[in-house]
């Protein structure tokens, strides 16, 4: 009786923060909705559609007699041309300005790295988030350049139908030199480092059983390569096939763009083929970043006749989605797909739901950013300016 007396008086007189049942079945149903609501006011802004912009700052083009071209370098915007090189912040302003002379000025970009070519010229400048790193001049006339995250750089150089292919250090210093030709194995039309800058992939433009070929060479110069004639680890050849674009992802991630779609190849010592991911339909664009790939093509069809399919690098299909106006770019910038002509331009997610459609009343649109949040920096043929969807 005692016993059963001291439950009676522990009831009546427990703490009040001890939780009932029907407290922690509220709470339960008060954190079900809140997850909820997150749930749903993501999903919302996700598929909101802006109607309007609003320009913040404007910036007019001093010097309407030089031309320039604009990429996205991590967080700030790469200017260059034939007379110098700028990096731009996010609001527009100059963090540093080189000085260069160019013909025919490219660019490419891995990391914190890019480097800036005179194609067909002998100049090349390497730089990153400072400034300028380092030069290489060549003896012949470069092609085609790459670079990796450390500033390694990797050369094509014309010599009738002789190329060769040398690879640099960050400070200019030959590491590799290679002698390709036309019959063995081909023309290198492209070619991408590893990050670590221990593997090299080259696309070469060959002859196979009379027909156009594409050959996939990769080359090892660590341990695993040593033994192998010309470092060579593993080839495919792709018959009927052109690959004009090779990039490499990370240390064992390469990815290849051909003309019906696009290849992927795994291994951190002797790559191979992993994913191959073909299209019907005549490719227009192709885009991709260390995540994703995308590939835009003409459906046939009267209206909407633009189709653009997102792919995970693993193959997965991401998103399939529409565009009813003709477009002269496509890019991926921050995690959003940019598609757009001198006046139109339209925004989607990673889903493919559409942020923004309409016109740059400005100018002419040559490129597009995305800064942060709802906030772009657009490149015109007058100057850039900074907007905000509204």
């Amino acid at each position: 009786m005692k016993i059963l007396q001291k439950i009676k008086e522990w009831k009546l007189n427990r703490p009040e923060s001890q939780w009932s049942k029907k407290k922690l079945a509220i709470a339960g149903a008060a954190l079900v909705v809140a997850v909820g609501l997150v749930i749903g006011g993501k999903i919302l802004v996700d598929h909101w559609q802006f109607k309007n912009y609003k320009v913040i700052t404007r910036t007019e083009l001093e010097d309407m007699t030089t031309t320039a071209e604009y990429a996205e370098f991590g967080d700030y915007i790469l200017k260059y041309g034939g007379d110098g090189v700028t990096l731009l912040n996010a609001q527009g302003e100059e963090v540093w300005n080189e000085p260069q002379t160019m013909e025919n000025p490219v660019v490419a970009m891995r990391g914190e790295y890019c480097v800036v070519y005179d194609k067909k010229g002998t100049d090349i400048g390497v730089y990153n988030f400072s400034g300028r790193v380092t030069d290489i001049q060549t003896k012949l006339p470069v092609e085609k350049v790459c670079i990796n995250p450390q500033g390694i750089t990797g050369v094509v150089l014309a010599d009738g139908e002789i190329t060769w292919i040398h690879v640099y250090d960050q400070k200019g210093e030959e590491l590799v030199t290679a002698k390709t030709s036309v019959d063995n194995p081909g023309y290198p039309v492209d070619l991408s480092l590893s990050d670590n800058g221990q593997l090299m992939a080259v696309s070469y433009l060959c002859v196979k059983d009379n027909q156009p070929a594409s050959f996939m060479a990769f080359y090892n110069f660590g341990n695993t390569g040593q033994n192998q004639m010309d470092n060579q680890v593993s080839g495919y050849n792709y018959v009927g096939t052109l690959i004009p674009q090779v990039n490499y992802l990370s240390d064992s991630q390469t990815l290849a763009f051909s003309d019906n779609g696009f290849l992927t190849y795994s291994g951190k010592q002797i790559p191979e083929e992993s994913n191959r991911i073909t299209l019907d339909d005549d490719i227009l664009s192709v885009f991709h970043d260390d995540q994703y790939v995308g590939m835009a093509y003409k459906t046939g069809k009267e209206k909407k006749s633009y189709e653009i399919v997102l792919y995970t690098i693993g193959g997965t299909q991401k998103a399939k989605f529409t565009v009813d106006f003709a477009f002269d770019h496509v890019v991926l910038s921050k995690e959003q797909i940019f598609v757009y002509n001198e006046k139109e331009v339209g925004i989607y997610t990673l889903q493919g739901n559409c942020r923004y459609q309409g016109t740059i009343k400005e100018g002419n649109v040559e490129n597009i950013f995305r800064i942060s949040g709802n906030r772009y920096m657009v490149i015109l043929d007058s100057g850039t300016e900074t907007i905000r969807l509204q």
